[in-house]
């Protein structure tokens, strides 16, 4: 199973865009999305979801802003698509062909088993309004900048605010870490390694996404999302 290149978790682009100082909050968050919604490469990805001794195969492809994401636990693929717009997104699940719409209080539900959410794939929060760049700071001994998200009123997740690390030079989130309504940290993510897949145009290789206790702040399990180099076999699925 493969897929064409890119969606919101693994797209990491360098933008001009983040070549000045201190673009404001809203011009870095355009730059790390980017490439999610703009970039259209010939190249697939295979990866996989591992959280203990599970490893379940995944595969992610964009066109436009058409994201299809897909699973494998054993049985037959299951299938997901998502719409991405400046202001919001939209979760199909296809289910014998058909295109159905996913239900908003199943956002929050794992896939596979894993620590990673169906909230978390889409990284929707990367579409909500008035970000706020609060300065720099250095993650794994990079400079990022450091910016607040705060949840729209109404909307459903388990995430009420999410600080972003994002690479001054390149223009990639370098982590990721969801609040819940009390400030208890939910989840962190932590890009370990990337691969450049064109130029200027770098993708994860690995990333870890940790669950922690938002009332201790212990972390209580880990699961990794790793990618492998791209080939050029198309995905399977609906286009």
């Amino acid at each position: 199973m493969n897929f064409k290149f890119a969606a919101p978790l693994i797209a990491l682009a360098s933008s001009t865009l983040l070549h000045a100082q201190q673009p404001d909050a809203n011009t870095i968050l355009e730059g790390a999305r980017m490439a999610a919604v703009l970039t259209n490469l010939d190249e697939g990805l295979n990866g996989s979801l591992t959280r203990g001794r599970q490893k379940v195969p995944i595969a992610l492809f964009l066109k436009g802003e058409n994201i299809q994401f897909q699973f494998n636990e054993g049985g037959p693929w299951q299938l997901f698509h998502m719409r991405l717009a400046a202001d919001q997104f939209d979760l199909f699940e296809i289910i014998d062909g058909k295109t159905v719409r996913f239900p908003p209080a199943k956002l929050v539900h794992p896939i596979a088993g894993t620590d990673l959410t169906y909230e978390d794939l889409a990284l929707r929060f990367f579409y909500w309004p008035n970000p706020v760049l609060e300065g720099i700071e250095s993650i794994n001994g990079e400079p990022c900048y450091k910016l607040r998200l705060q949840k729209p009123a109404k909307q459903a997740g388990r995430y009420e605010t999410v600080y972003v690390w994002v690479h001054t030079k390149y223009g990639a989130f370098m982590q990721i870490r969801g609040y819940d309504a009390r400030g208890g940290l939910v989840k962190e993510f932590q890009v370990q390694n990337v691969m450049q897949v064109a130029k200027g145009v770098w993708t994860l290789r690995k990333m870890q996404v940790a669950t922690h206790d938002p009332a201790t702040g212990r972390r209580v399990s880990i699961s990794n999302v790793t990618f492998d180099k791209p080939s050029r076999v198309s995905p399977r699925g609906v286009r």
